[in-house]
């Protein structure tokens, strides 16, 4: 048996969470990108998190949360989402089916590990994965995956497995629909505070988040020896960076595209030259990656001291960008 929900219209985007977000907003009646929708959710963060561990490593987050962005569409649009797990595997795929049958758009927290269109060598332990469900054809679930060009094909089996995978950000099966959004537009003012949230986050005075947490990553790597481990450390902060979600330089480029699209909402003029500087800044994050992973493989001098000042000098562009960026939305 076929089942699809009509209309449905599938958009890459660069990030899964914001991507599934803005399609599942979209199919729902409001036109929405994903740029506004990683706005608008106030998502744009950092944090250096020493005492919680991913492969051994400090866990290094350039956004916040999973789920951020989807529950900062609840407010905005007064969009009546409904999230649920389930204990039992095939519970969980029941209910899949139950809501595919009802004509849903289903949501779905997924491992990319055992996602089989993943090409093998961007297989990762990862259970933060977000994409959609349109409808099922056979055995084989029509997948709507953000981070990926068409529309991908996935067997139940798989799929099953994808959402219960165990460790980490454990999804539990997770899926989340909507049963229907109460308004469709998006006010200035609510692009005004939603950019007041995000420069709170960046310049918060918690040590170990935004431009603070920044500034200790820095510290950290400044002091490590040239050892086998500090180079995994490093290693582990470009994987965060440029694989785990679209990282450090990747979500400054949505932001940046998020202040664009705020300057028409807004009139405020003065986002379309820090729209600029944002980008610059994402620029430097590549910069910073492309450096580290050279020295990671020999191809230069392994010197955690450069690569400390590098971060620094990242941390001193985003605390002068949101001091800016604070005063005009005030």
């Amino acid at each position: 048996m076929t089942r699809i929900a009509t209309a449905f219209q599938h958009r890459h985007a660069a990030h899964c969470e914001s991507g599934a977000a803005a399609n599942l907003m979209t199919h729902h009646g409001v036109k929405l990108s994903e740029a506004m929708a990683f706005g608008l959710s106030s998502a744009l963060s950092f944090a250096y998190l020493p005492f919680i561990k991913l492969t051994g490593f400090p866990l290094i987050a350039y956004r916040m949360p999973p789920k951020f962005i989807l529950r900062g569409m609840i407010k905005q649009f007064q969009a009546r989402f409904r999230f649920e797990t389930f204990r039992d595997p095939k519970g969980g795929m029941r209910r899949l089916d139950e809501l595919l049958a009802q004509g849903q758009v289903v949501g779905l927290q997924t491992s990319v590990f055992w996602l089989p269109y993943f090409p093998e060598d961007m297989r990762f332990h990862f259970n933060a994965h977000n994409l959609l469900v349109y409808g099922k054809d056979g055995g084989d679930y029509l997948i709507s995956d953000p981070v990926a060009d068409l529309p991908q094909r996935c067997s139940s089996a798989d799929l099953q497995r994808a959402r219960f995978a165990k460790g980490a950000l454990a999804p539990k099966g997770l899926l989340y629909f909507l049963d229907g959004v109460g308004r469709t537009d998006v006010s200035a003012e609510a692009v005004r505070s939603a950019i007041r949230r995000t420069v709170r986050i960046m310049l918060s005075p918690i040590p170990l988040t935004g431009v603070r947490g920044m500034r200790m990553l820095a510290n950290k790597v400044s002091k490590l020896d040239t050892s086998e481990y500090s180079l995994h450390y490093v290693g582990n902060i470009v994987r965060m960076q440029e694989e785990i979600g679209t990282g450090g330089a990747g979500f400054r480029f949505i932001y940046a595209a998020f202040l664009q699209e705020a300057v028409q909402i807004t009139g405020i003029a003065e986002l379309a030259a820090l729209s600029e500087r944002m980008n610059e800044i994402g620029d430097g994050w590549r910069e910073f990656a492309l450096r580290a992973a050279r020295m990671i493989k020999g191809r230069e001098t392994f010197e955690p001291q450069k690569l400390g000042d590098m971060l620094r000098t990242q941390a001193e562009s985003e605390t002068e960008f949101f001091r800016i960026l604070k005063t005009a939305v005030a």
